[in-house]
């Protein structure tokens, strides 16, 4: 395995997360379990590169596509990645570099070619099978919770979801912090209604007014999470949709807003 796949820093905050290793039978054996470390480089590889897991060069990673895919499945199922997330987070906070009073939200649509679990017909690409990636970044644009729809879903019925997504984010004394105090969108999410309930919840919604006249100067704070979603589709393997499964999509969308986080942290230190 190249060490440059998992680099040290991502191991240290991924191993302390992963479930022990089964106990291996003491009649039959069978082969040796390979290393977590090294199907994490699987899985990053085709993350980066977007190859299919059939494709994944064994004598590079130093595992298979299948068995990095296989980890996959477990840990996605173990909750791994959200976790991870919410490590570098707290990490970010802790570092003062996260800016939670002011946080924007869009969603961006993403062609399904193997359909799959919430996928449906999406108005912006004729009608093909696609799904959506929804996101709500902090004003520097970090990621702090990314969820999954069908292509035909409105952006702004993600909007509540995205908010209670976003995990008690700590590093700093008193109580977590997992609410803005503004929440920045663009005209897709122009609904009375959800402005009533951003109220309730204590966030002041700036949202830009449809049959208004371009120019509303929200785009100075909220082009954050555009480049949020540069970053995410960096990943060639979020480009386009290959799973079938939405919840290893899921994981593979959190396991990138992870490794963005880092990168921030990288940059500071």
């Amino acid at each position: 395995m190249r060490a440059d796949l998992v680099p040290d820093d991502l191991w240290e905050r991924v191993a302390p997360l992963l479930p022990p290793a089964p106990e291996r039978r003491r009649r039959y054996p069978g082969r040796l379990r390979v290393p977590d470390r090294t199907a994490l480089a699987g899985i990053l590889y085709v993350l980066r590169t977007g190859v299919a897991w059939r494709d994944v060069p064994t004598e590079t990673v130093g595992c298979s596509g299948v068995t990095a895919w296989r980890r996959l499945r477990d840990w996605t199922e173990a909750g791994i990645w959200s976790r991870l997330h919410a490590t570098l987070l707290t990490e970010l906070r802790r570092a003062d570099l996260l800016d939670l009073d002011d946080c924007a939200v869009d969603g961006s649509h993403v062609r399904a070619l193997k359909r799959g679990d919430l996928v449906g017909p999406s108005p912006v690409d004729r009608g093909r099978p696609g799904s959506k990636h929804h996101v709500i970044v902090d004003r520097h644009g970090t990621p702090l919770a990314v969820t999954l729809t069908g292509g035909n879903r409105h952006d702004v019925t993600q909007l509540l979801p995205l908010l209670d997504a976003v995990p008690p984010i700590r590093g700093l004394q008193g109580r977590p912090r997992r609410r803005p105090r503004c929440l920045y969108a663009d005209r897709g999410y122009d609904f009375d209604k959800y402005r009533r309930l951003l109220w309730k919840r204590g966030i002041k919604p700036m949202i830009a007014r449809r049959g208004v006249a371009h120019g509303s100067g929200l785009g100075k704070v909220r082009w954050v999470v555009e480049r949020a979603f540069a970053w995410l589709h960096h990943f060639k393997r979020l480009r386009i949709r290959y799973e079938r499964r939405a919840d290893l999509h899921t994981g593979l969308l959190q396991l990138a807003c992870s490794i963005i986080c880092l990168r921030r942290l990288r940059a500071s230190g």
